[in-house]
């Protein structure tokens, strides 16, 4: 298990936007707009979602960590914005803003200059309560990973009825996501 480092963490942010435009650029439909069933994401809603996550979540909840005094209250995050931000988008559009606002972000924590005493600063998050800055940010790393690993799945799923006997060693396949 790793302690969270900022100079270890910054190098995963840095790449989700390359991993998933990589991943997903120039596919067909079926492979970007497709899902786990009702009420699951397609790939196209979870780069919408971190694009609503960049501009509301990190590093709001960073400055307001940083500059508002102890324990600030954070406003509630809508997990669910994305399907009204990202009508009339297309994947190229989201990825090429997801890629835009994730490198001003890290250009923006980068000159906070953080030391390790800011770590331990915390802010009240509306539903888990106290956390700290290295809580939060090691949530924004696993976040992204998360993300990738449900894009993948989402992307192995839309093959299930294909692969014929296969699926019980392809264990992507028997995910069964919880929301």
């Amino acid at each position: 298990m790793m302690k969270f480092e900022l100079d270890e963490a910054i190098p995963i942010l840095e790449r989700t936007p390359t991993v998933l435009r990589t991943l997903l650029q120039g596919l067909p439909k079926e492979w970007v707009q497709g899902n786990e069933g009702e009420g699951t994401w397609s790939p196209f809603d979870v780069i919408g979602h971190l694009i609503h996550g960049e501009k509301t979540d990190w590093m709001i909840r960073t400055a307001l960590i940083l500059e508002k005094g102890p324990n600030p209250t954070f406003e509630p995050f809508d997990r669910f914005a994305q399907f009204e931000n990202s009508k009339h988008k297309t994947l190229k559009n989201l990825l090429d803003e997801f890629e835009e606002l994730r490198k001003d972000n890290l250009t923006e924590l980068s000159s906070r200059n953080l030391v390790s005493n800011d770590y331990e600063r915390t802010g009240i998050h509306p539903e888990l309560g106290e956390v700290t800055l290295a809580q939060l940010l090691s949530a924004w790393v696993v976040h992204d990973l998360g993300h990738i690993a449900q894009i993948s799945r989402t992307m192995a799923k839309q093959y299930k009825n294909e692969v014929g006997p296969w699926p019980k060693y392809l264990t992507i396949l028997n995910y069964t996501p919880k929301e």
